[in-house]
């Protein structure tokens, strides 16, 4: 398992979500991120998923 970063930001800047997660590869990770984003209805707001790569697997802005 790998550890996968979420950050979720307001307009301002203002970070409101900063959550680590685990998932066996980045398909699964994307997955889980979106869900975890649509569960805190934050998938409207600027946010992103990276690998522990650093490969931005999430991009909304």
């Amino acid at each position: 398992m790998k550890t996968y970063k979420l950050t979720a930001f307001e307009a301002n800047g203002e970070k409101i979500l900063d959550e680590a997660f685990q998932a066996e590869n980045d398909d699964v990770a994307k997955a889980q991120g979106e869900k975890l984003l649509s569960e805190k209805n934050l998938l409207d707001k600027t946010h992103r998923c990276t690998s522990p790569a650093g490969k931005l697997l999430l991009f909304h802005a």
